[in-house]
């Protein structure tokens, strides 16, 4: 069924108004239908149990932006956005207690295929997080969710309210520059073709104008605006360099465009 809707037409790219509702809608099924090819292409680079957070692959093990590795032992921790559950089972390694919630059905059965079910999966939307209040000692994402609401701030407070006081919160976006270039590798994709400023969505829509996929941009003002807003202190921000032994090429990220522009921004935020 899946190839058939895949055969039957080429998405309609445009620009266009998407609010939650449609964004959360196309989400899920753009997910549920293309799960299984994106862990086919990029399963060998995340890793059953690798905690990366973007494409340059800067890990958490280095990066240490969730607290020292040795800090995480006995943690609960919520994954947002965890797709098959990679990060989940790193973060389990170090002795925390990982919840992964992701809103594609189809990318939670990838995490039973790699795991059993050894660590707890929750199937629902990150803007409205089926937990109570103060569950949670920290929550990450990357490249979960954030890119793909209307409303970040809802998000936000949510994710604010089921951690505990203190807790952090780590996200890793597309860096808002990158909308500003065509999202090649190559040459082609290192001159200015679009406003940095423009931050209406992008929208993949079918025959019927039905938005099949929605990623909202937002600038690195309105990230940190959105983070203030949803009751965080921003007390980092990482742009990942691309590192010399990273050769792969994903979408619009390259070595040729990671040397020059940055392709990840990892906000790291802390509520009272």
């Amino acid at each position: 069924m899946i190839q058939e809707y895949e055969a039957e037409y080429e998405p309609d790219a445009t620009r266009r108004d998407a609010d939650d509702a449609e964004s959360s809608r196309a989400s899920r099924g753009w997910w549920d239908r293309n799960a299984d090819e994106y862990q086919t292409d990029h399963g060998a680079f995340l890793g059953d149990d690798r905690f990366v957070w973007g494409p340059e692959g800067l890990d958490e093990a280095d990066a240490a932006l969730l607290g020292p590795v040795q800090s995480l032992k006995g943690l609960d921790v919520l994954e947002i956005g965890a797709g098959a559950a990679q990060c989940s089972r790193w973060l389990a390694a170090q002795g925390a207690r990982p919840v992964a919630l992701d809103l594609s059905h189809r990318q939670l059965q990838h995490a039973l295929r790699i795991d059993g079910g050894a660590v707890p999966l929750v199937e629902a939307d990150a803007g409205a997080l089926p937990f109570a209040d103060g569950s949670f000692d920290l929550a990450c994402s990357a490249y979960g969710a954030v890119p793909f609401v209307s409303d970040p701030v809802r998000v936000f407070r949510e994710v604010r309210r089921v951690l505990r006081p203190g807790g952090r919160w780590v996200f890793s976006v597309t860096h808002p520059i990158r909308w500003a270039f065509p999202d090649e590798p190559g040459p082609e994709g290192l001159s200015v073709a679009a406003s940095y400023f423009d931050r209406t969505p992008y929208v993949e829509q079918d025959e019927a104008g039905q938005a099949v996929y929605v990623e909202h941009h937002r600038t690195l003002g309105d990230r940190v605006r959105d983070v203030v807003a949803g009751g965080f202190r921003l007390v980092d921000l990482v742009e990942p360099e691309w590192p010399a032994w990273n050769t792969q090429e994903w979408g619009g990220w390259s070595p040729l465009r990671g040397n020059l522009i940055p392709g990840t921004a990892i906000f790291v935020c802390e509520r009272d």
